[in-house]
C-alpha cells in the first residue's frame, strides 16, 4: 500500500470505466460510474484505516475524483400495459410471481416468499358468507369477520458473488406485511394447487422447498432466470420490454398516480423516508403531463 500512488489508482478507475467489468453483462466493458464509485469508496475506506494507524503517511486514494453519478432514467409500463400483461401472463405458469413483482416487491423479496411462514390467505379461504364457498372472489372483502389474504416480506433471496442466498430486507422497514386483492389472492392459490399437481407428478424427485416462486421439481428458481422471464413475458404480451426492477418503479408511480397517498406508498415499499419514494421510484411520463393541461384548464376556463 505505501508503493500505491495517486496515478496507480487513477489508472485503475480508468481500467473500470473501459474493461473492468467480469459478470452482469459483456465481460471486458466499463463499468457503469456507480460501481465505480463503489469501488473506489472501499478502496479510499481501506487506506484511510490504514493512515489512521499509522501505516501510511497519507490518504493518496482522496486524491482521485470519482466519476460523476447519473441514475439512469427509469422505464416505466402505464396501467393500461400492465393490464395487458397481467391478463396475457394468466395461463403463465408463475403469473403469480410475476404479478407479485408488479406490485412493488423487490426481486429478492418475491423469490424469498415461503408458504407457510409468509403467505396468509385470510378470509379468502374460507366459506364467503354468501355463497358458502372459499375463493370466491365476489365476496372477498366483505363481512364483518372479513380478513384479507396478506403476504409478509421477512426475507429476501438474492445474489451473493453469483450465488442465491437469503439475507434480511434491506432495512427494518423491509419487514412488513401487504394486504392482496382478489386477484392476486386468487392467483397465489391456482399456484399453489398446481405446485401440488406437479409434486404428485415427480414423486420423489420433487423438492419440497416450501418457497412460493420455484420450478417445476420444486427448486427455487435462479434470481437472473426470473428476471429474464419477465423480459419474455413482456415479449409474449407484447408490451413495452422494462427491466424487472422497474415493475417496482411502476407499481409505486401508478399507485401514487391513483391518489394513494406518498405516506402509504413509501410504508408498501418498505421504505425508511417518503422523500426517497417521491424521488427515486415516483415518475411522470410524457403522456402524465396532460393531466396538467387538463388541470389548468379548469382551473383558468372562464365562467
Amino acid at each position: 500500500m505505501q508503493k500505491v500512488g495517486k496515478a496507480d489508482i487513477e489508472r485503475t478507475v480508468t481500467w473500470m470505466e473501459t474493461s473492468g467489468r467480469h459478470r452482469g453483462g459483456k465481460p471486458g466493458t466499463g463499468l457503469g460510474p456507480r460501481s465505480v464509485r463503489l469501488t473506489l469508496g472501499r478502496l479510499t475506506a481501506a487506506f484511510e484505516m490504514a493512515a489512521l494507524e499509522g501505516l501510511l503517511p497519507r490518504n493518496v486514494a482522496k486524491l482521485v475524483k470519482s466519476p460523476k453519478y447519473a441514475p439512469a432514467p427509469r422505464s416505466t409500463r402505464s396501467a393500461e400495459e400492465v393490464r395487458k400483461s397481467l391478463d396475457r401472463a394468466t395461463s403463465d405458469r408463475l403469473h403469480a410471481g410475476g404479478r407479485l413483482s408488479l406490485y412493488g416487491l423487490r426481486r429478492g423479496e418475491a423469490l424469498g416468499l415461503r408458504w407457510r411462514e409468509d403467505i396468509d390467505f385470510g378470509s379468502f379461504a374460507e366459506p364467503c358468507q354468501t355463497h358458502k364457498k372459499p375463493w370466491c372472489g365476489d365476496c372477498y372483502g366483505t363481512g364483518s369477520t372479513y380478513k384479507p389474504a396478506t403476504i409478509r416480506v421477512q426475507q429476501a433471496r438474492v445474489l451473493v458473488e453469483g450465488t442465491p442466498q437469503v439475507v434480511p430486507p434491506k432495512s427494518r422497514n423491509g419487514f412488513r406485511t401487504l394486504p392482496l386483492d382478489a386477484t392476486a389472492a386468487s392467483a397465489l392459490h391456482q399456484l399453489k394447487v398446481a405446485q401440488k399437481a406437479e409434486r404428485l407428478a415427480a414423486g420423489k424427485a420433487y423438492t419440497n422447498s416450501g418457497y412460493v416462486v420455484v420450478d417445476e421439481l420444486g427448486e427455487p428458481v435462479h434470481p437472473e432466470w426470473y428476471s429474464d422471464e419477465f423480459g419474455r413475458l413482456a415479449k409474449r404480451a407484447g408490451v413495452k420490454r422494462i427491466v424487472l426492477h422497474e415493475g417496482r418503479h411502476t407499481a409505486l408511480s401508478l399507485m401514487e398516480k391513483a391518489g394513494v397517498p406518498i405516506s402509504i406508498v413509501s410504508k408498501w415499499a418498505g421504505h425508511y423516508d417518503t422523500a426517497f419514494t417521491y424521488s427515486t421510484y415516483v415518475h411522470a411520463t410524457e403522456e402524465d403531463l396532460q393531466t396538467g393541461t387538463d388541470a389548468l384548464g379548469r382551473i383558468y376556463k372562464s365562467t
